[in-house]
């Protein structure tokens, strides 16, 4: 039984070392946020479902809040049908690498 819960504390630890590792790489992301330009991109841009709202800006804001918010898309905390249906595709290096773009990106504009 001791070397039961020897091996899932190890288990663990590997995937807190494994999360630790990953970051974000804004360079790679240019491929990974084609979705995300055609409503987060447009300026005043106001999407229609599942109601009519007014679409953040994502440009500048920090990477741990990107972070968080796809996570919590991915989880069903962030209620949303098409950024759940987006946030369940990426990975966890899609997420980091996506984070880090938008995070060195003016409040207003996108290279």
């Amino acid at each position: 039984m001791k070397k039961i819960y020897a091996v899932l504390a190890l288990a663990g630890i590997a995937n807190v070392a494994a999360a630790a590792d990953i970051v974000g790489d804004a360079k790679a992301a240019p491929a990974k946020i084609e979705m995300c330009i055609g409503c987060h991109g447009i300026p005043g841009y106001k999407a229609t479902f599942p109601e009519v709202f007014q679409v953040p800006m994502i440009g500048g804001q920090s990477a741990k809040y990107i972070e968080n918010a796809l996570k919590g898309y991915q989880k069903g905390e962030r209620k949303h049908p098409s950024m759940k249906g987006i946030a369940v595709s990426l990975s966890d290096q899609d997420i980091a690498d996506i984070a880090a773009y938008y995070s060195q990106q003016t409040k207003t504009a996108q290279k």
